[in-house]
């Protein structure tokens, strides 16, 4: 078997209507290398009424990476970053000991129709580093390597593959690649590393003879390569990384090694004691029920 599990996913609504399909943390896996959150958001037909803004919400032990197929974001950050994300670009907000940010939509979207289809992944931060100082590294999608292996398109979003390397940073071996196959088109899959696993985009694919859906998320048996047929024209990312060291601990939007610096990072949130997005003048409170530090 080169498929271990598949994994279904769930709907979330997070908030105006805005529905995403979450597939990590799921009970059968908690994280694909150190890919601990995965999200696909779209294609959604946003309605000039839509407000889809995610207001200003804090983070700690992770990195929030995005991803855009179309539309856009504007993100800000306590940090100061003010950046428009677009689709084929990457980027990377380290929230370490701690960072806020917001992502609305942009000035001259706001009101009109348009599409919005993307992936936000987490990674959690080794333990080394989960405290360390908030970033935010925007990697444009001309920087992104692109290549055609075997007729297949591939772009190397993060870490090495096919002899091409991102420019990307990361904290451990990290695995993200965003592959377009037409009708009939096979790619091989070798050397991947130890945790990783197929997400379809659109279009229907075949791991080894077994047909993976839409909505559904292949982990993969990476003791031996796979060989990824298109049965109709498809768009996969192939995501994983070396293995965590160790359990991680989530509690809204936070993400540790221990339970203590959940709490401590609730009681911050709540104290209102995390810093401010520049130019951002909403908080929002807790999850009702979200356990505090005693």
């Amino acid at each position: 078997m080169t498929i271990s599990h598949v994994l279904k996913g769930h709907e979330k609504d997070l908030g105006g209507g805005f529905m995403v399909r979450r597939y990590l943390p799921s009970v059968v896996k908690q994280a694909v290398g150190p890919f601990i959150f995965f999200d696909h958001f779209g294609p959604v037909d946003v309605k000039p009424e839509d407000n889809h803004d995610v207001r200003p919400h804090p983070h700690i032990g992770l990195a929030t990476v995005t991803y855009l197929f179309e539309g856009a974001i504007e993100h800000r950050d306590s940090i100061g970053s003010l950046q428009r994300i677009e689709p084929g670009a990457i980027n990377w907000m380290t929230a370490g000991s701690g960072v806020v940010h917001s992502e609305r939509t942009p000035k001259d979207l706001v009101g009109k129709p348009h599409r919005t289809h993307g992936l936000q992944l987490w990674a959690a931060l080794p333990k080394a580093h989960e405290e360390t100082d908030a970033a935010f590294a925007h990697t444009a999608a001309e920087e992104i390597p692109e290549l055609e292996v075997q007729g297949a398109k591939v772009r190397v979003l993060i870490g090495s593959a096919f002899g091409r390397t991102s420019p990307v940073a990361t904290f451990s071996q990290t695995l993200y690649l965003d592959v377009q196959l037409q009708e009939g088109q096979e790619l091989g899959l070798s050397g991947l590393p130890e945790e990783a696993a197929v997400y379809p985009i659109s279009g229907e694919l075949e791991i080894d003879g077994t047909a993976l859906a839409l909505h559904t998320m292949a982990l993969l048996d990476t003791r031996s390569s796979q060989r990824v047929l298109a049965r109709s024209t498809a768009r996969f990312v192939v995501i994983g990384g070396e293995p965590l060291d160790g359990h991680r601990f989530m509690l809204w939007n936070f993400v540790s090694s221990s339970k203590e610096r959940l709490l401590q990072a609730a009681s911050d949130w709540d104290a209102q004691r995390f810093p401010k997005v520049p130019g951002e003048t909403e908080w929002i409170p807790l999850p009702q029920n979200t356990p505090r530090a005693s």
